[in-house]
């Protein structure tokens, strides 16, 4: 899946998030497709290294610590662009769970190569 697959499914994952959590604001369409777009960036380039910086204890707690560092890098986006605004850590957290589940369930219809899928099952025979 390619960059622009990536951020529509991150723009959808923060609409719901902002949608669900009351802690969570996007003012409009502009600030939601740049806060995408910034993520995606954040995720790319940041994220890894906190990964690797707390590598023991991500490791320790069997990759659940994952979870508070992508509601981290939530909070770094919503500092960085206006009109995003994120009221707490607990709201991250949910947000980042609600951003899980949307990009799990995008996934499952997108083949490994980025192609959408289809997958047919017959009965009978």
């Amino acid at each position: 899946m390619g960059f622009l697959g990536r951020m529509a499914i991150s723009a959808v994952g923060l609409w719901l998030a902002a949608s669900v959590v009351s802690g969570i604001s996007i003012q409009g369409d502009g600030p939601l497709v740049l806060s995408a777009l910034v993520l995606g960036v954040v995720n790319a380039v940041v994220r890894p290294l906190f990964i690797l910086l707390t590598l023991p204890l991500t490791v320790l707690s069997l990759g659940l610590f994952l979870w508070p560092i992508n509601a981290g890098m939530i909070l770094l986006v919503a500092s960085l662009v206006d009109g995003f605004t994120v009221a707490s850590f607990g709201a991250a957290l949910v947000a980042a769970a609600i951003m899980s589940l949307t990009g799990w369930f995008a996934s499952a219809f997108v083949a490994p190569r980025g192609r959408h899928q289809v997958t047919r099952i017959r009965w009978g025979r």
